[in-house]
């Protein structure tokens, strides 16, 4: 079976947010387990959408749902690493498209993980998938 790779452009990613590694998010192995860093890149996620103004859910209008995810790991993390999450947006169509994640370590430089999270627009009152918003379009359009 082929392995995954993920190669995102530099200039796809717009914002930035710190996370240190907490003593809950290490497994047996003694390094940042597989749920802990996709925890931290939803948390990821949502810091991005709440700095642009970009609803997760609305009880009365659109949000987004994220319809896969995909993971590379390229080093190990420990506890009270701090990891830089940069994230950014590629891939768009009509109605969503890929949310991209670089986690790296600040204090070696060390790549950590590369992953990616699409996604799609949803209407939370009618239950169904809508377009993109036409200024989260025009807002990111450069890289797209």
């Amino acid at each position: 079976m082929a392995r995954l790779q993920l190669d995102f452009p530099d200039d796809g990613f717009y914002y930035s947010t710190l996370m240190t590694v907490r003593a809950t998010d290490i497994n047996a192995a003694n390094h940042v387990g597989n749920e802990s860093l996709i925890a931290m890149v939803s948390e990821a996620r949502a810091r991005f959408l709440h700095e642009f103004g970009v609803p997760e859910t609305e009880r009365e209008g659109n949000g987004i749902i994220v319809t896969d995810l995909a993971a590379t790991y390229r080093a190990e993390a420990y506890r009270r690493d701090e990891l830089l999450f940069d994230v950014g947006v590629m891939d768009f169509n009509k109605y969503g498209g890929d949310l991209i994640y670089r986690i790296t370590r600040p204090r070696d430089g060390k790549l950590i993980a590369m992953a990616k999270t699409g996604f799609v627009f949803f209407n939370y009152q009618s239950g169904q998938v809508c377009g993109m918003p036409d200024d989260f379009r025009a807002r990111f359009e450069r890289v797209n």
